[in-house]
């Protein structure tokens, strides 16, 4: 599949609805202008790639919605230069937006499958995050701690203690919290021991696997 002058207009009016629906951020819809979305895509679902809707994907997960990806990547108010862990690469859509938002992304998935196609996949298209990882989101990324912010592209039953830990002072934690209904959730770090906690509305994700072993 190739990135045509056709795509190209069809992710201008997928900003426009993203934008309609709310989102300013300017760093925000242009990445969604520039990201070649169906190619995240198998190719038999290429006229469903812009439309603002997740779609499934392999393992059983899901490409966010647009709008969603947008959502928390404004939520995160990411800086260029800053250190993001990401968990859930999923197709790598997430990831990419983060990237052209200047970030050094770390970023881990729980699914095998997903996590040798992604890794092969997102430098091919130019997008080379820090770090991909194979394992347990729950426990972070301990050993690149801390970080500027940290994003959960999956739904949590709980916020795992570890990843508030693991923000900077003034960091931010991104995340959808519940069962079959999520609510999304920032934190923001404003001590050692205190953080500061909003909450936008609710949400449907897949959930957020844990490493029972």
């Amino acid at each position: 599949m190739k990135d045509s002058f056709k795509h190209q207009g069809m992710r201008n009016k997928l900003a426009e609805t993203v934008a309609a629906k709310g989102i300013a951020d300017k760093g925000v819809l242009d990445a969604i202008r520039k990201i070649p979305r169906h190619l995240f895509m198998d190719s038999s679902f290429e006229d469903h790639a812009y439309q603002d809707k997740a779609f499934p994907i392999a393992a059983g997960q899901t490409i966010s919605q647009p709008y969603t990806v947008a959502f928390q990547t404004e939520l995160l108010e990411v800086k260029k230069g800053d250190k993001i862990l990401e968990i859930g690469t999923g197709s790598g859509y997430q990831t990419a937006m983060l990237i052209e938002k200047g970030a050094l992304v770390y970023s881990i998935e729980r699914q095998k499958e997903l996590f040798k196609r992604t890794n092969l996949f997102l430098p091919k298209l130019g997008y080379k995050p820090k770090k991909m990882i194979f394992g347990d989101g729950y426990k972070g990324l301990p050993e690149e701690a801390p970080f500027d912010g940290i994003i959960v592209t999956a739904g949590a039953p709980f916020v795992p203690k570890p990843l508030l830990a693991q923000l900077k002072i003034g960091g931010k934690l991104v995340i959808p919290v519940g069962d079959d209904v999520q609510v999304m959730t920032l934190f923001t770090r404003t001590s050692g021991k205190s953080f500061e906690r909003k909450e936008f509305g609710d949400f449907r994700f897949v959930p957020l696997l844990e490493d029972k072993n």
